[in-house]
């Protein structure tokens, strides 16, 4: 078996055959990276190189040595052996692309927000998006080499999260993790109310 599908049923119940899942954050949190990670496929980019016209725009701090941004999407696929295959579709982080949201959640069951210790204030829009929304969404910290760790109870603190959000530790370079990571979100989408997952379904 190809080692990029998952070798148990990542929910317990009956699952769609097909999934779309959104991933979400701030600029440099490691959204590209995560779908990379994952992807059975070769996965889509559309990174384009930093230039000083970004200067004064795009908050490097902390992410000094990215390179590259992400100006529309990423997209990536894993199956699963129950006929499951997700759809990853990741968001740029920068303001100015976040007009593109909106047509990149239609269709959507749900949503990973990646969140950066140092950074953590960089995760609000993305939360307050799919909240407002009604998108189940998980978050998934990524662990960054010499970031400082915390508690998952300290972060629900720090995000204001509501108790039933999920919140998981993560390594956007590692296959295994990632694959939690989804785990975890089509767990919790299939437990979400009907309500909740209305506002992307059409």
């Amino acid at each position: 078996m190809d080692s990029n599908h998952y070798d148990g049923d990542p929910a317990g119940a009956e699952v769609p055959s097909t999934a779309k899942i959104l991933i979400a954050g701030g600029f440099g949190v490691g959204k590209t990276t995560l779908v990379g990670s994952i992807s059975e496929i070769r996965p889509l980019r559309t990174e384009e190189p930093l230039s000083d016209r970004s200067v004064g725009i795009d908050d490097t701090r902390d992410v000094s040595a990215k390179t590259t941004t992400t100006v529309a999407l990423d997209f990536g696929r894993i199956s699963f052996p129950n006929d499951l295959v997700l759809y990853l579709f990741g968001t740029p982080g920068q303001e100015r692309f976040w007009f593109m949201w909106d047509d990149l959640a239609i269709g959507a069951i749900g949503a990973v927000i990646m969140a950066d210790t140092r950074r953590i204030g960089d995760s609000f829009a993305s939360i307050d998006y799919f909240e407002r929304n009604g998108l189940p969404f998980i978050i998934a910290v990524n662990c960054f080499d010499g970031a400082t760790r915390f508690e998952p109870a300290d972060i629900r603190i720090a995000l204001t999260l509501r108790p039933e959000v999920p919140i998981v530790l993560c390594d956007a370079r590692q296959h295994e993790s990632v694959k939690s990571v989804l785990v975890s979100l089509v767990r919790h989408v299939m437990t979400a109310s009907p309500a909740d997952t209305a506002a992307f379904s059409q």
